[in-house]
């Protein structure tokens, strides 16, 4: 499978500590101290609560496709990259995230399939997070 496009995230003050650590290969999100929901997008206040009492807190990168589309004719950059994993994945955590489960079998993943966080360069120093079916890089522990 051809490596799908990457660009330099486009950070603000809300989603700094986000990127940042995304950089460092690490994924972390923020957590309300006092109701200790997780927020997922990154955000100053609490959705829950409205409470602005955040902090950063290490997600474990592992999660589960909560669901999946196959791309089969991609646009612009990603013209010639198709067919690729559009999904949400449910981290172990709670929150769903949008982004794409890389694999050479598209026709391989499932809903409820176990997958795993992996970090994509994009730009000189940054990076987004992807996830990868358990088991493709050689660990099949999650």
């Amino acid at each position: 499978m051809p490596d799908l496009p990457t660009r330099p995230p486009r950070r603000t003050e809300e989603t700094a500590p986000f990127w940042d650590a995304c950089a460092q290969h690490r994924l972390v999100l923020p957590r309300c101290v006092t109701c200790t929901q997780l927020i997922w997008y990154p955000r100053r206040f609490c959705p829950a609560c409205g409470s602005t009492d955040i902090v950063w807190e290490q997600m474990s990168g592992n999660g589960s496709v909560y669901t999946f589309t196959v791309v089969r004719r991609g646009q612009g950059p990603y013209k010639d990259v198709a067919p690729y994993v559009l999904a949400y994945v449910e981290l172990d955590e709670g929150p769903r995230l949008l982004t794409n489960v890389v694999t050479d079998d598209v026709e391989s993943i499932r809903c409820g399939q176990r997958v795993r966080v992996r970090f994509d360069a994009a730009g000189d120093s940054d990076a987004i997070p992807r996830f990868e079916p358990v088991g493709t890089s050689g660990n099949d522990s999650v």
